[in-house]
């Protein structure tokens, strides 16, 4: 029986993709859930994987063939798996039969071989391998390499582009004193774990304190459309997330809802599908707030930019111990850059401040966040 392979649902939004590759050719035997091929949209990439056994009875369409949703690629021969599994099991007892012949050959080889005399030289390791070559003279040749861009990184480029073109973007800084949170995580990290699954990490702090800023100034949460302001009565937090083929956005729905352990299970689970390719189209729609953190790649301070039609975004930045005044006294704290890059045309830069300021009060004084240990 012939079934078909049809391109899955890309979004409301994308009406075609790129076939990427196939990681399976035509004769090959496919087992359930095995990748088939990988297609690439303008948010994302997908493998399309086999939803029955058999041969790959054909490729209809090649690497870098344009594709639409539900659209048949291929053709999968699922009569030829009960062959396959019969062939399989015929060649399994023939391997197992070969195998004792093989052993008792080789037992009674033993068993005849002579010591040789101890007057026969024996060669060493040196004796045998082969001359070093002499090092060729090094390649003054100067080389270029072009290679056509994803329309994963076409996207980026067009939104990052049009964010430029489109919002008047403006950023503002702060500096936060992460000792409370240090300390929280030293002391209840391990116990957090043992209850949730999951690390108690830096992000969930963030993602919290920023539902609660969100809170006081509902703006940072909006976006203009036309001459409409819309604003939504959820947080939906977009986690800019790096893979190997660009950036990604996915978003943490609802986050406004969630305590410390939802958040970093959630992120975690978005992470990982991110960096394996599972993310659906789904994941990356929507999203109206985002939160960067260059501070994993030693990222001192930067500039976020906006992730349209979002007004704004947080840029965590790496975390290191300077010199602070507390008290007239001068101490050694975590300290870390923070930068919100907000689009003027909505929000005024008083506002921003004092939502900055907002999310640093919470982070310096995280006494009105939950545990639940």
């Amino acid at each position: 029986m012939d079934i078909e392979i049809k391109v899955p649902s890309l979004g409301e939004s994308e009406s075609e993709a790129t076939l990427v590759a196939w990681l399976k050719q035509a004769g090959d035997a496919v087992a359930v859930d095995d990748v088939l091929a990988e297609i690439e949209s303008d948010k994302i990439t997908m493998e399309i994987t086999a939803l029955d056994a058999g041969i790959l009875k054909s490729a209809l369409k090649q690497a870098d063939d344009m594709v639409e949703p539900g659209e048949v690629i291929g053709v999968i021969d699922t009569s030829a798996a009960v062959a396959a599994s019969k062939t399989k099991t015929a060649v399994k007892q023939t391997s197992t039969a070969t195998k004792v012949k093989t052993e008792a050959k080789a037992a009674t080889k033993i068993e005849t071989t002579k010591t040789p005399p101890a007057s026969t030289s024996l060669k060493t390791e040196t004796d045998t391998l082969p001359p070093i070559a002499t090092p060729a003279a090094p390649n003054q040749q100067r080389n270029q390499e072009r290679v056509p861009m994803s329309r994963l990184r076409k996207r980026i480029a067009e939104r990052l582009k049009s964010a430029q073109n489109t919002a008047a973007m403006l950023t503002t800084f702060n500096e936060v004193n992460l000792q409370a949170v240090m300390d929280l995580r030293s002391r209840y990290g391990q116990a957090f774990q043992d209850k949730h699954g999951v690390k108690l990490g830096f992000m969930s702090f963030f993602v919290r304190a920023v539902s609660q800023a969100i809170a006081q100034h509902p703006a940072l949460n909006a976006y203009i459309e036309a001459d409409d302001i819309v604003y939504h009565n959820y947080l939906d937090v977009g986690i800019a997330v790096s893979t190997e083929k660009g950036l990604v956005v996915p978003a943490l729905r609802d986050a406004h809802l969630m305590n410390l352990a939802q958040i970093e299970q959630g992120i975690a689970a978005l992470a990982n599908k991110a960096r394996n390719g599972g993310l659906m189209p789904d994941d990356l729609k929507g999203g109206t707030f985002s939160i960067t953190n260059g501070g994993v790649f030693g990222s001192m301070l930067s500039t976020p930019i906006l992730n349209p039609p979002q007004s704004g975004i947080l840029g965590m930045h790496t975390i290191q111990k300077r010199a602070v005044v507390e008290n007239d006294t001068i101490v050694i704290r975590p300290m870390m850059y923070l930068a919100l890059s907000y689009d003027h045309r909505l929000i005024d830069g008083s506002d921003a401040v004092r939502f900055l300021v907002a999310i640093k009060d919470t982070l310096e004084f995280p006494g009105s966040l939950t545990l639940d240990l």
